[in-house]
């Protein structure tokens, strides 16, 4: 693999595996590449929730917009700028506010493949 650069234009979105919200992925490097890792671009449409059981460690970056995340740990909101760390096996619930939300995600290992 080469180093390559990517913008959200690049990324082909699709609606997230086992939801019907306007909660969108669009991976640009995935196990079709060969590396070891997952990235791509998200989108969110305002006030959307999206339950998970995280099936790898995740980690998102917002870059347009905001967004919550609640655990059993508790919830932290992010905004442009900010990381979350999503690890495996965590339940979560993943809330956009009105603005909705973009972000970058870097996923280990591929999600696609975990939720095969």
């Amino acid at each position: 693999m080469k180093v390559r650069k990517f913008a959200v234009a690049d990324a082909s979105f699709e609606r997230s595996p086992g939801q019907d919200g306007d909660i969108f992925a669009g991976n640009v490097i995935d196990q079709r590449h060969g590396g070891p890792i997952t990235i791509g671009f998200g989108r969110y449409a305002p006030n959307q929730n999206l339950d998970e059981k995280l099936a790898v460690d995740d980690v998102m970056l917002v870059l347009e917009g905001k967004l919550s995340v609640s655990s059993a740990a508790g919830t932290v909101t992010a905004g442009p700028g900010e990381i979350i760390y999503m690890p495996k096996g965590e339940k979560v619930t993943i809330r956009s506010h009105e603005q909705g939300a973009v972000t970058a995600y870097v996923t280990y290992p591929h999600w696609q493949e975990a939720h095969e």
